[in-house]
């Protein structure tokens, strides 16, 4: 398995605007503020048109973490849904190593992530207006932040509000369960987006 992209334990996250985007589109840099990687979410024809009729977060959705080379290093894919939803993650092989739960908390979004065996493997949690989430392990052992908290290289490089970093603890080292919640918490601004 090509873990490369999965060996930092910070990523930066850059959204691309562009005028008339139906996808979501981001650039992911590594703590000395290089480039490896993006995150691009897949759509259809048909799912563009769907885009303008229907409220997206019904939607399905399909979003490729890829490494500069364009290799997909894992995928989150979610289908048609009406409440809350269950998105799938999916490592470089398509193999399923996960799945994110999205449970409903007023004003304080909170998404389950769960291994390949339905065990509660992490908690996403905190407030989206703030930007500043809290990641725990099943037993509520902090192992990660999302936040737009910038140090050292990347505060030069990052000034928009539509960036944000995510901190993995060191420790946190086992690369399965490592790669289902970076992917969760790398595309989280998207998953908060088209739930919207």
């Amino acid at each position: 398995m090509n873990s490369n992209f999965f060996d930092s334990n910070n990523y930066f996250i850059d959204e691309k605007v562009g005028l008339l985007k139906f996808a979501n589109c981001y650039k992911v840099f590594n703590d000395k503020g290089v480039e490896i990687g993006a995150v691009n979410q897949q759509l259809t024809t048909g799912q563009k048109m769907l885009r303008l009729l229907l409220n997206k977060r019904m939607l399905p959705f399909k979003l490729e973490i890829q490494d500069n080379q364009g290799n997909i290093q894992s995928t989150i894919s979610r289908g048609w849904t009406f409440f809350m939803s269950t998105i799938k993650i999916e490592d470089a092989q398509g193999r399923n190593i996960g799945s994110i739960k999205q449970k409903f908390k007023l004003f304080k979004p909170t998404f389950n992530i769960i291994d390949d065996t339905d065990q509660l493997l992490a908690v996403i949690s905190g407030d989206w207006k703030a930007w500043n989430f809290q990641i725990e392990d099943a037993s509520n052992n902090h192992i990660g932040t999302i936040d737009k908290k910038w140090n050292g290289v990347a505060k030069e490089l990052f000034t928009s509000a539509d960036k944000y970093n995510v901190s993995i603890n060191p420790s946190y080292s086992d690369l399965n369960k490592k790669i289902a919640v970076l992917s969760s918490a790398i595309t989280i601004d998207m998953v908060l987006k088209e739930s919207k």
